[in-house]
């Protein structure tokens, strides 16, 4: 768009109020004993999930929650809050290190690059982001706090009888290390030889890295991990509490996914070994006419035979190279391997045989599983494909067939319980079992302890020494354990992190050597909002009052508002949930939940309806629709697109759209003289606003308000549309409801209302403060009343006209009103029978 044919000068207007912005920092929220700070404000803490600084920098779908966080932070500003609303960088990542492998540039210039271009990016969308508190996790400064926090976790244990973490001193027993909730364990891991790192389940995609596409392994690794277990129960109900979407909170009791039911012990013929199966449903033990293990279950090599041994280790081998998730997967054709061994099923004392299949994950239960093939789809599917005995033990009350049955029904051959329902069945057996020493009751988690380190370069270095083959902490005046240079970023090849090159920084001293795994992105970010709270707290990660402050309030969380996608309603949310009940249960915070109320913004899709990718080429840059039609349109569009929490297409058109209508705004204000200056109306004045004005106005207050609470933010800018649209053609434009229109607007389009609030100001009464320290207008129920109402008139049933007539009017008033328009005239001439008059409905005249 070029310069003479911009419909007003944005790029102008934008640039100016940023500059003032940034100059008077009027978006810094003060803290308690700082300059400025009103202790009679409520607090109001609104937080983004904060970003990747990527290479890439934004496209258009990232600042879509931004945008809506900043109009309620403008809002509840001018609604008398002092708001907290903060940006930073979870910077630390592979993205950075594997440019660190290709390049030989270190990480920190890389992301250094990246944060000042997302930096960039966002000042120039105009968010009001008080950024003396920016945060990078990749700043020693930082980290320092998040090994400080990792220390708090390994000093600690979860005490079973207080149902919290405590100072590992206080236990009891004789071995801490059993307990620790940092602790070190040998586990399979998905490990990439060519990243040279161990990932996520989630960073792995058929087999493959998600990051490059690098085959993906299983393979046994010590790993530190963290015993998020030990919460599980109070993570899953502690969710009560909070002002969560209902799908996400299933998504989290998914993840852990509680389920009671029964620990069965099964002796192995002719050994001392024996296995314990979880099961929820006990009442189905006479059904059990098999035995599934993991691939990886420490029993394996125990009781193969030497000829099921070759067939053994290819199946695990062909294991390794799947992902749980592929595993997992219900569609997909059973395999499994006979181990040669037989177990005792303790119901009814008959061998049945052991197999291995990757169906059964090691890390869910106990690693192994009782077939019951008859009442249960995946064991029914495995049996007949490997022609192993079905037994119907549950009798449905319906009409279905027992055969493939997997609901609740009576017991049937199950000489113990025989007649009883599925209910009462699972107490008996599970009883019965208890007095034999071959069971007890159990509750089982799907969460899994949280596997916490890394095999990099790019991140947290534990703050931990080992000697002597064992493990033990840094003291708190040892950190941050900052990670040394290197000459170069490659994995080594053998497994070892690329830390281990780093001979020198390893040892600690002639007996010491430092931990060489780092920590995962994740530890960032699961405690950045504490620390926003006191970013230059040197002396503690969060100091004491600002927490209380920030954090307070008469529900659980202390984060009034958290905003972002889908994609992280599991991990980081359950992760970082965790971490803030560990330093709760130590007296490090004040809250025992972090985030009150989360909202989750919906993705935003290319212009052809698919994601947005740079394969498919359908990206769409921030910064070029802003070069083309300002930021305030870009601001205002991302949020008219449509309610916030679905998907939607980009439409440059739609932008257009949004762009016509500010530049109806700035007409409505200003005129263009014929030098080319835009100079205030000559048809505004300081008048009083008519009845219909105040109606609209108004309407337009209390529609804009119910709106950013409830973040229907399309409905009300189509709102302020229909008040644009009421002022248009206007004679003369009162100044007053062109004030709080400008208020409402104002969060929507702030570079566009800071300027013709500041025209108005020069040459009318100014009004104190520019126009982000105005309040709130409040609406006035009263002028929002009808005083007119229209009435359908009839004769004989035909509909001849609208009558408007006060909302105050008698019946007399009505018909006689009604008896005057020039169709019922003609009509009546002759007179009527009757007239009817419904109130408020309809008045229908009666002729001969």
């Amino acid at each position: 768009m070029s310069e003479r044919r911009k419909p007003y000068p944005f790029d102008q207007i934008e640039a100016k109020w940023q500059a003032i912005w940034e100059k008077r920092q009027i978006f810094h929220a003060p803290n308690p004993a700082e300059k400025n700070f009103d202790p009679a404000k409520a607090k109001f803490y609104i937080l983004d999930m904060f970003p990747y600084p990527s290479g890439a920098g934004l496209h258009v779908g990232h600042p879509e929650g931004y945008t809506a966080t900043d109009i309620v932070a403008r809002y509840k500003r001018m609604r008398g809050f002092n708001v907290l609303h903060p940006m930073g960088w979870d910077a630390f990542g592979l993205p950075a290190e594997q440019y660190a492998i290709k390049s030989g540039q270190h990480p920190a210039l890389t992301t250094r690059e990246n944060v000042a271009k997302f930096k960039s990016q966002l000042k120039r969308i105009g968010f009001s982001y008080d950024w003396q508190r920016e945060i990078n996790t990749t700043d020693p400064r930082y980290y320092k706090w998040t090994q400080w926090i990792f220390l708090q976790i390994y000093n600690s244990w979860f005490n079973p009888k207080t149902n919290k973490a405590e100072p590992i001193s206080t236990y009891p027993g004789k071995n801490p290390e059993e307990v620790r909730l940092a602790y070190v364990a040998d586990v399979p891991v998905n490990w990439c030889p060519e990243l040279g790192t161990v990932l996520a389940n989630e960073e792995v995609v058929d087999g493959k890295s998600e990051l490059g596409g690098f085959p993906v392994v299983r393979r046994p690794m010590r790993q530190w991990m963290l015993r998020i277990t030990a919460y599980a129960e109070r993570l899953l109900n502690e969710l009560r509490g909070l002002d969560w979407p209902e799908g996400i909170k299933l998504l989290q009791r998914n993840w852990i996914g509680r389920s009671e039911g029964a620990e069965i012990d099964f002796k192995i013929d002719q050994s001392d070994q024996k296995v314990r199966v979880f099961t929820t449903r006990p009442d189905t033990l006479y059904g059990g006419t098999f035995l599934v293990l993991a691939p990886e279950h420490s029993l394996v090599d125990l009781i193969v035979t030497e000829e099921q041994w070759p067939a053994m280790r290819e199946y695990r081998e062909r294991t390794a190279r799947k992902s749980d998730l592929e595993r997992a997967d219900l569609s997909k054709d059973k395999t499994g391997v006979f181990t040669g061994a037989y177990a005792i099923n303790p119901a009814n004392n008959k061998k049945i045989p052991i197999w291995i299949a990757d169906y059964v994950l090691i890390g869910y239960g106990t690693g192994a599983i009782g077939g019951v093939p008859a009442h249960d789809e995946r064991d029914l599917e495995f049996a007949k494909k490997f022609d192993l005995p079905i037994v119907i033990v549950v009798q449905p009350t319906g009409d279905e067939p027992a055969f493939g049955f997997t609901g609740e029904g009576i017991a049937i051959n199950s000489p113990v319980i025989n007649g009883l329902t599925s209910a009462e069945a699972k107490k008996k057996i599970t009883a019965w079992l208890e007095e034999r020493g071959q069971g007890k009751r159990s509750t089982n988690y799907k969460l899994r302890d949280w596997l916490f380190s890394r095999q990099r370069y790019w991140g947290e270095p534990f703050p931990i020494v080992w000697e002597a083959g064992s493990h033990r902490s840094l003291g708190e005046s040892e950190l941050p354990v900052v990670p040394p240079p290197l000459e170069d970023y490659k994995p080594t090849g053998t497994g070892e992190p690329p830390l281990a090159k780093a001979k020198d920084w390893i040892r600690y001293s002639e007996k010491a050597r430092r931990e060489t795994n780092v920590m995962p992105q994740w530890a960032g970010s699961c405690w950045y909002y504490i620390r926003f709270c006191d970013p230059q707290n040197d002396q503690r990660f969060v100091g004491e009052e600002a927490e209380r402050y920030w954090m307070r309030g008469n529900k659980p969380g202390g984060v009034d508002l958290y905003v972002g996608g889908t994609e992280h309603a599991v991990l980081h949310l359950l992760y970082a949930r965790f971490w803030h009940k560990v330093l709760f249960d130590l007296g490090y915070l004040s809250k025992p939940e972090p985030f009150q109320r989360l909202v989750n913004q919906g993705i935003i899709l290319g212009e052809d309806n698919q994601k947005m990718s740079k394969s498919r080429g359908n990206i769409v840059n921030p910064d070029d629709v802003i070069a083309e039609y300002g930021a305030d349109a870009f601001r205002c569009y991302e949020m008219f697109m449509g309610p916030l929490e679905q998907m939607k297409p980009w439409s440059m058109r739609g932008v257009e759209g949004v762009a016509r209508f500010l530049a109806r705004v700035w007409r409505l204000f200003t005129t263009e003289n014929q030098a080319g200056e835009w100079e205030l109306s000559a048809k505004l004045k300081d008048v009083d606003p008519d009845k219909a004005e105040q109606k609209i106005m108004h309407s337009t207050i209390k529609k804009v308000t119910e709106d950013i609470e409830s973040f229907s933010f399309n409905t009300a800018i189509s709102q302020m549309m229909i008040f644009v649209n009421a002022f248009t053609n206007a004679e003369t434009i009162p100044v007053s409801a062109m004030r709080t229109f400008l208020t409402l607007l104002n969060p929507f389009a702030p570079h566009l209302t800071s300027e013709l609030w500041e025209k108005l100001n020069i040459n009318f009464k100014p009004v104190r403060g520019d126009i982000t320290e105005q309040k709130w207008p409040v609406y006035d129920e009263g002028l929002l009343a009808e005083d007119e109402i229209e009435i359908p008139v009839q004769v004989n049933g035909k509909f001849q006209g609208v009558l408007n007539i006060s909302v105050a009017a008698t019946k007399e008033e009505i018909i006689n009103a009604a008896e005057k328009l020039p169709k019922v005239k003609q009509r009546i001439t002759d007179g009527y029978i009757k007239v009817l008059v419904v109130p408020n409905k309809v008045v229908n005249f009666v002729t001969k």
